[in-house]
């Protein structure tokens, strides 16, 4: 059996973490499959794993423009495939060839949630997730399966577009032991100080629905209370929402004494922000997965974590939530957790023993097994 894996347009974030260690950690022959091919853009194609049964296509012109890409797929690749291809795989969620059958992946939330769509207002980004729920609608219609990421993220597809397949599978996501660390000494109160102050962090893209100025004044809050505390933010940034952010840093955090924003972070340097961390905060209302909250998690810390989207289906019992809309609400948690060391080394140990549960090798293995399905049922 031959796979085709379409990732032209899988560039960046979780989308490239998630194709590269899926092909890492899989052992596709045990499912009868003896090659698999991938067609990506040459940024991607490095990062790839060297493996026997694995055939890497870097196309130079495809990926110039989503126009040029979508033309490829129905001339070039449609008529590839056919020639030699059982399956085809969509990890990007979008496809407009002739090629069946084929298996999709949701992996975008934003274009199916109305009111985050919103928070965009009348902009051209609004538009494009707009455009892109009908394109993707209509690819997750057509398409043999679909594998969705967590069960809430599944709810909120088929609640705007209704049931999209007949056979669909929820399969999460894995974590890198890049991450996994033990649960560290959690420190006493009377070890945090104004010269080492306890550290918060929030690893995620500067955008509306992320709420990283919620966070920031709930910090500041506490820290007019006398508070020794910080807050790391670490992420690239879409461009009106980190105006907004730094709009309102410059009221709440004039000196730029208690709140740092370090910028994007290439992915294998992010563990020293975790390291350095004493608490993780996520206060993100719209995910797929929520890939960072995992990594969080597995780097044994405790969790201050939004209550809204799959977050809670993520986290369970293993951390505190809060509404992140509501700084107060935010700064409660906080302090209910720097005020009691026992509570975050419980929390901390909860995490880890929760991320345990997300596994790329477990991953892989679901999601070859359930692609290999399709043309298994074909040839029977």
């Amino acid at each position: 059996m031959k796979i085709g894996i379409d990732a032209m347009n899988i560039r960046r974030g979780g989308g490239v973490t998630h194709l590269v260690e899926l092909l890492k950690a899989a052992n596709p022959v045990t499912h009868g499959i003896s090659e698999i091919t991938v067609w990506t853009i040459p940024e991607t194609a490095s990062l790839l794993p060297e493996r026997t049964w694995l055939k890497i296509v870097v196309n130079k012109l495809a990926h110039q423009s989503i126009l040029g890409w979508l033309a490829w797929q129905r001339t070039f690749l449609s008529s590839e495939l056919s020639r030699e291809y059982d399956i085809l795989f969509i990890p990007g969620g979008l496809y407009v060839g002739s090629f069946r059958p084929y298996v999709t992946m949701s992996r975008n939330l934003l274009p199916f949630d109305i009111k985050e769509r919103r928070r965009f207002g009348w902009t051209s980004t609004r538009l494009r997730y707009h455009a892109l729920e009908k394109a993707q609608a209509a690819t997750f219609r057509r398409a043999s399966g679909i594998i969705f990421l967590t069960r809430e993220a599944q709810r909120v597809t088929e609640k705007r577009i209704g049931s999209v397949s007949s056979r669909k599978i929820v399969i999460p996501h894995g974590v890198s032991d890049t991450f996994r660390r033990k649960p560290r000494e959690a420190r006493e109160m009377s070890e945090i100080t104004q010269s080492r102050p306890f550290r918060w962090l929030y690893v995620s893209i500067i955008n509306w629905y992320k709420h990283q100025w919620n966070v920031a004044e709930a910090v500041a809050r506490l820290k007019a209370e006398g508070y020794p505390i910080r807050l790391d933010l670490v992420g690239p940034a879409y461009g009106p929402a980190l105006k907004h952010l730094r709009s309102i840093l410059r009221k709440i955090d004039p000196k730029g004494e208690t709140i740092y924003y370090h910028g994007s972070v290439p992915y294998e340097e992010l563990d020293e922000y975790y390291r350095g961390a004493d608490g993780f905060v996520f206060a993100s209302t719209c995910e797929t997965f929520g890939q960072i909250l995992v990594e969080a998690m597995s780097a044994g810390l405790p969790i201050a974590c939004s209550n809204q989207s799959a977050m809670p289906e993520l986290l369970a019992d293993a951390g505190l939530y809060f509404d992140p809309e509501k700084p107060g609400d935010i700064a409660d948690v906080l302090k209910k957790y720097m005020d009691d060391v026992q509570l975050r080394r419980q929390a901390a140990i909860a995490a880890y023993e929760r991320a345990q549960n997300f596994s790329w090798k477990i991953c892989a293995e679901r999601t070859f097994e359930y692609i290999a399905s399709f043309s298994r049922k074909l040839n029977s």
